[in-house]
C-alpha cells in the first residue's frame, strides 16, 4: 500500500507541480526511507501513521537512529518536506481525514553566506577555461561566461539549445529554463557574446558533426549534449590552473549576485535574474553586502574604530 502511494505522489509533483528529474528522484530516496521507517513499526498504510510516527522519524534523521545514515539539516529539512507533501497529498485524495505531520516542522537550517568570489579571481577562471588550442577551450569559454554573465545554474546553461540564445547588438540574451520548468530571459553583457559568437562560429559546427544533429547548445565531443557533470569538470579544472581553491558548481552564480548587488542592483532584479520564486531567497546575499560595506566603514572612516 505504502508503494503505491508513494508512486501516487511521485506522479503527482512531477506532471502536476513540474518538479525536476533530480528533485523527484531526491523525494523518493526521501518516501522511500520514511516509508521503511513506518514499515519497521508495522504501518502499511500512510493512515495509519501517527503525528508521534512523523515526529520520530524527523527526530531520526539526524542522528541515524532509524537505520539510515545520519542527514545534515539542510537534507533532514527536505526530506521532512517531501513527507509533509506527501501526507498532504493523503488528505487531498482521500486516503486518510487527517495531516498527522502538520505540527511537524522541518529543522532550522543555519544561515550560510553563499560563497563568491572575487571579479578578479572569476576573470582568472574564465581566461583558463579558453586557455590552448581546439574547439573545447572555445566552448569552455562560453559556457562559462554565459554562466557568469546570465547567473544560470549549470543545469540551466547545459540545458540551452542553440534557438535559445539572441546575439544582436544590444540586445543579447538567453533563455533559461529553471526548477518547475519555468523559463527567463536574461540579458548577458559583451564578453559572453564574443565567447558565444566565437564558440557557434568555430567550434561548434566540428563537435557537431560527430553527433546526429542536436539542437543543444553545449555539446560534448560525441555531438551530444553536454552533460552537467562535464560542465562541473569544466569549472573545477579552469579553476585550478587558476589557483581559485574551493570552487563549487554554484560558485559563478553567486558571485554573479554577490557582484550585481555590490554594484548596486536592487535585489528584486537580482532575484528576477535567478529565478527565485521569492525575494526572501536572494536576500540572503545582501548579508555578503552588508559585510563588505563594515569592513569599508571600519578601514576609512576616521571615527570608526
Amino acid at each position: 500500500m505504502l508503494g503505491r502511494q508513494r508512486d501516487a505522489y511521485l506522479a503527482y509533483v512531477s506532471v502536476e507541480r513540474g518538479l525536476s528529474t533530480n528533485t523527484v528522484a531526491a523525494y523518493r530516496r526521501d518516501l522511500d526511507r520514511y516509508a521503511t521507517f513506518l514499515t519497521a513499526r508495522g504501518i502499511e498504510d500512510l493512515a495509519d501513521a501517527r503525528r508521534q510516527d512523523v515526529s520520530d522519524f524527523a527526530e531520526s534523521l539526524g542522528t541515524g537512529a532509524d537505520g539510515g545514515r545520519a542527514l545534515a539539516p539542510s537534507s533532514a529539512s527536505r526530506t521532512v518536506v517531501a513527507v509533509r507533501g506527501w501526507h498532504r497529498f493523503a488528505v487531498l485524495e482521500g486516503w486518510t481525514g487527517a495531516d498527522p505531520s502538520a505540527q511537524v516542522k522541518p529543522r532550522a537550517i543555519p544561515k550560510r553566506l553563499p560563497k563568491a568570489i572575487s571579479t578578479d579571481a572569476v576573470a582568472s577562471i574564465l581566461d583558463q577555461a579558453g586557455a590552448g588550442d581546439g574547439v573545447s577551450p572555445l566552448r569552455d569559454r562560453a559556457l562559462l561566461e554565459v554562466v557568469y554573465a546570465s547567473g544560470a545554474r549549470i543545469s540551466e546553461a547545459v540545458g540551452l539549445d542553440v534557438d535559445d540564445v539572441v546575439l544582436d547588438r544590444g540586445a543579447e540574451t538567453v533563455l533559461l529554463r529553471g526548477k518547475g520548468r519555468k523559463e527567463r530571459i536574461v540579458p548577458v553583457g559583451s564578453y559572453a557574446a564574443e565567447a558565444l559568437h566565437a564558440y557557434l562560429v568555430r567550434a561548434r559546427s566540428p563537435l557537431a558533426a560527430a553527433g546526429r544533429g542536436s539542437a543543444a547548445l553545449f555539446l560534448n565531443s560525441r555531438g551530444g549534449r553536454l552533460s552537467r557533470q562535464s560542465a562541473w569538470a569544466i569549472l573545477r579544472a579552469a579553476a585550478e590552473r587558476a589557483g581559485v581553491p574551493d570552487v563549487s558548481p554554484h560558485t559563478l552564480r553567486h558571485s554573479f549576485a554577490t557582484h550585481l548587488l555590490t554594484g548596486g542592483a536592487d535585489v528584486r532584479v537580482v532575484q528576477e535574474l535567478l529565478g527565485h520564486a521569492s525575494v526572501t531567497t536572494t536576500q540572503i546575499y545582501t548579508l555578503v553586502t552588508r559585510d563588505t560595506l563594515r569592513e569599508v566603514y571600519a578601514a576609512s572612516h576616521p571615527r570608526a574604530r
